[in-house]
Parts: C-alpha cells; sequence; structure tokens
C-alpha cells in the first residue's frame, strides 16, 4: 500500500472516529496554494476544528503523531486562519486537533487510534 492510499485510508478512519465523538465534518483536504493543506475541517460545540491525520503501517518510524512538528503546527495555524478568512459565518473560536493512527501491517485495520486535542 503505498503512502498515498495509507493518508486517504487514515483520513477516511479519522472521519468517522470524529463524527462518532461528536464533531460536524465541514471539509477534508482543504488546499490553498500560498497557505497549504488541511486534512479535516471540523466543528466541535462551538469551535472551528483543523485535524492532521497521520497514519502509519507498524512502528519503525515512530509513533504517528511524531510525525507533527512545530513547522508543521505553524503551517497549520497559518491555514487554519486563512480558512477562517474565507468562511466568516463559522465558529470564531480555532483549534488544532490531531488524529493518530496505527495500522496492521497485514490488513491495514486499525490498532490505535488516539485524538490529541489542541495540539500546540
Amino acid at each position: 500500500m503505498s503512502n498515498i492510499s495509507i493518508g486517504q485510508l487514515g483520513e477516511e478512519i479519522a472521519e468517522k472516529y470524529l463524527k462518532k465523538h461528536g464533531y460536524k465534518v465541514i471539509e477534508r483536504n482543504f488546499r490553498s496554494r500560498r497557505w497549504g493543506e488541511i486534512d479535516i475541517v471540523a466543528v466541535e460545540d462551538d469551535v472551528l476544528v483543523f485535524v492532521e491525520v497521520k497514519a502509519r503501517v507498524g512502528s519503525k518510524y515512530g509513533e504517528p503523531v511524531e510525525a507533527v512538528t512545530p513547522f508543521k503546527l505553524r503551517a497549520l495555524k497559518r491555514t487554519g486562519q486563512y480558512y477562517k478568512m474565507e468562511h466568516p459565518d463559522l465558529p470564531e473560536a480555532l483549534r488544532i486537533d490531531v488524529v493518530a493512527i496505527m495500522l496492521d501491517k497485514d490488513t491495514h485495520e486499525p490498532l490505535k487510534i488516539e485524538l490529541f486535542k489542541d495540539a500546540r
């Protein structure tokens, strides 16, 4: 399975997980050439949430959440601010969450899903 298809599978799993936990998913794979990409845009309660999804098969390269660097968080913040500017009708409060998914190397079923709210 390629890294792209693992990423897409991870986003599908994350979207279902978030919906199950009360998030309303608004958009997936928002892209801006200038500002970057947001995997999932959602609303939880009265908070606009930008979700970074990291999926890994096995732990050879570490835990999925370890791939969310300070640089990535800064980029998400900038892209989220741009998204909010383009969608003024959405909640004012903003947050970045991370969904980290470990997949079974044979079946690609999720072994572990972790939600990190308000990643900084």
